[in-house]
């Protein structure tokens, strides 16, 4: 099915590892945080939107985001 030369391919899992960004315990927590801090903001009602002075829409688009996509002052 295959060929030798598939079998001898330059495909390493230690240069794959090493290519993979290296993420922190402490960058975890803080897009957890964030994640839930969204789920929240979703949870809340309309009486406290306004008071913190954010809209329903603006509240669904901002829990609609992915955990990596923070905010631009978001520190890591």
């Amino acid at each position: 099915m295959f060929s030798s030369s598939h079998a001898s391919s330059s495909f390493s899992f230690a240069r794959l590892r090493s290519a993979l960004p290296r993420v922190s315990l402490d960058t975890l927590l803080h897009l957890d945080g964030l994640r839930r801090q969204r789920f929240a903001l979703k949870a809340l009602d309309a009486h406290l939107l306004q008071d913190i002075g954010v809209t329903q829409e603006e509240a669904e688009a901002e829990s609609r985001r992915a955990v990596w996509d923070v905010p631009a002052g978001f520190r890591l």
